[in-house]
């Protein structure tokens, strides 16, 4: 299927049909990635470790295996665009792939911050105007609102 396109074509078909029936909110995504893990001795059929398959440390855990990178419509909750890499690439390489045309808005968790500065989103013109909501990372908006002594 990989090799000849099919999953892509098929994932192409399927958002078609939901947004010609109405069901995708145009104009907002939510970006986000999560490892799949796989036992690290997996081997391919050369017997070797497979080379898309890397390590990758999440906290203080040490995973092997690959990441989804996902593009949800921020309406409707459906998904829109999906890349697969080795667990080792960061959420914010793949983001720019995850964002629609019409999107004016793109949000995110702290994986995604600075995603504005990025050369592939200040080089392009749409990907430069779109309103970037990234939170913080844990804790530092607390901290932040303990030091401003706002309410």
């Amino acid at each position: 299927m990989e090799e000849h396109g099919i999953g892509a074509a098929m994932f192409a078909a399927i958002k078609r049909v939901l947004d010609a029936n109405g069901l995708l909110m145009h104009g907002g995504t939510i970006v986000d990635a999560t490892i799949i893990s796989a036992p690290t001795s997996t081997k391919n059929a050369e017997n070797a470790r497979d080379p898309e398959m890397h390590q990758t440390k999440k906290g203080n855990e040490w995973r092997f295996g690959m990441k989804a990178h996902t593009g949800v419509d921020a309406g409707s909750g459906f998904v829109t665009e999906v890349t697969a890499t080795s667990a080792n690439v960061h959420d914010i390489a793949e983001a720019s792939k995850l964002i629609r045309p019409d999107d004016e808005v793109v949000y995110g968790d702290s994986g995604y911050l600075g995603i504005e500065k990025r050369e592939e989103i200040q080089s392009d013109e749409h990907l430069s105007k779109i309103d970037y909501r990234i939170n913080r990372r844990p804790g530092k908006a607390y901290r932040e609102y303990q030091n401003d002594g706002q309410a």
